[in-house]
């Protein structure tokens, strides 16, 4: 099995982008009294007060931050004064205003004060506790996130969008209850499909990440194949390749990492090799010698002794003997034993380059590091014998019959060489 994980899934998590805190709740005056309709009994939002909290955030939106929380001091000394909803609205200028300013900590204080008061509308209270869950999240405090979206999923009547949806999801996974994310992020991704969106691509990659902590591979191939049919990106080809490795569908995994190979896709060394790999072990090797080939050319991969070998030894698991002489040579040239040289013996041999092949032979038995020498004094035997050289050949098999790996073969080539060459020497003497 050609494995090839990439082995992180799940980026940072993201905080949703806050709602406007004020779109709704401060209208003017029409929205005002309509909010006095809910269930709550909701006292007026006077219109002095009104007025100073819409100067504070119009000099704060232009850029004057500090005269902005001036603006909002000068309103809270009078605080004792102010009826529910004008202090909520205070305080829910004071979050907004401090989330502006990036101090997320006096942000949270002041929304806490926001939901603390009791006569405000529904709309301020359900906003708020969702901006709490999502300021919450940013603090990396996650229980205390889920507590805001179980009472604001108390105030809210409608059911849950998608957004919402996966604002769930992502601080249950941060929060390690894997299932709960995988069940909340599964309802996004099913709402997108069905009303014909395209699930955003973070979405999957959460759902992915789900699947990956739960140990349910067979998901994650399902998610990467929609990562890459709707969000193709090179990584997901690579990916998707690694995980059709992992659950043992090698075929699927071979055809993905090609068509990412002929898309350009496959750009680093690890990459190329996966794939040289993938076409030694679906019985293609020169597939597999060609794009390593090209791959150490380009410096894509380096010429190091392992990928050499690999090279090699895809050419001559392709019968292709001559392309590998060239790239053991220089494979042999890099090594510390024999092995190579032990290689080219057997290349020179299959090529009837007899005078090279003894050589060779001769050179992987001096440096070492071959497993079984005695094939190489079999290669010095049946070249001896190719050149006529017939003691020279005998002597070979006698070294290569006092080894038990090539004892048999050795005995069966020596009484062959002994009788040619009896037979040699009767018409040498006839001639």
């Amino acid at each position: 099995m050609i494995k090839h994980l990439t082995l992180s899934f799940l980026t940072a998590a993201t905080l949703y982008s806050a709602p406007s805190f004020f779109s709704s709740e401060f209208g003017g005056n029409t929205a005002i009294a309509a909010e006095a309709t809910e269930s709550v009994k909701v006292p007026a939002m006077r219109n002095r007060v009104y007025t100073q909290l819409a100067r504070a955030q119009k000099i704060a939106d232009e850029g004057n931050k500090t005269e902005g929380f001036e603006v909002l001091d000068a309103v809270k000394d009078r605080l004792s004064s102010l009826n529910s909803y004008e202090k909520a609205m205070l305080w829910n200028f004071y979050g907004f205003m401090h989330y502006g300013n990036d101090d997320i900590p006096s942000a949270v204080k002041s929304f806490e004060k926001v939901v603390a008061e009791k006569a405000i509308p529904a709309t301020l209270r359900s906003s708020t506790l969702y901006s709490l869950a999502q300021l919450s999240m940013q603090q990396q405090d996650y229980n205390k996130s889920l507590d805001y979206l179980a009472m604001w999923k108390k105030h809210n009547e409608k059911p849950l969008t998608s957004t919402q949806q996966m604002l769930f999801a992502q601080i249950y996974y941060q929060n390690k209850d894997y299932k709960n994310s995988l069940r909340y992020v599964n309802q996004a991704v099913d709402l997108a499909f069905a009303n014909n969106e395209t699930p955003k691509e973070n979405w999957f990659i959460l759902q992915r990440a789900n699947y990956y902590e739960l140990k349910q591979p067979k998901q994650v191939v399902k998610v990467i194949e929609h990562l890459v049919k709707y969000h193709d990106k090179p990584k997901y080809w690579i990916q998707l390749g690694g995980m059709y490795g992992e659950v043992g569908e090698e075929e699927k995994q071979l055809a993905v990492m090609e068509s990412a190979y002929q898309a350009g896709y496959l750009t680093s060394a690890q990459d190329i090799i996966t794939l040289v790999q993938l076409y030694r072990f679906h019985g293609v090797p020169y597939k597999a010698a060609k794009l390593l080939s090209l791959a150490i050319d380009s410096g894509t991969v380096a010429a190091e002794e392992k990928y050499l070998d690999m090279l090699a030894q895809s050419y001559i698991s392709a019968k292709n003997d001559d392309k590998a002489i060239p790239v053991l040579v220089k494979a042999s040239e890099i090594a510390d034993n024999g092995k190579f040289d032990a290689f080219l013996a057997q290349s020179y041999l299959n090529t009837e380059k007899w005078d090279k092949a003894i050589k060779s032979a001769k050179q992987a038995i001096k440096r070492g590091g071959v497993e079984r020498i005695g094939n190489m004094h079999l290669v010095v035997g049946m070249s001896n014998f190719n050149l006529k050289k017939f003691d020279q050949s005998l002597a070979a098999f006698k070294k290569a019959e006092a080894l038990k790996e090539t004892a048999k073969t050795a005995q069966q080539w020596h009484r062959y060489v002994k009788r040619e060459q009896e037979s040699h020497n009767r018409l040498a003497m006839l001639n």
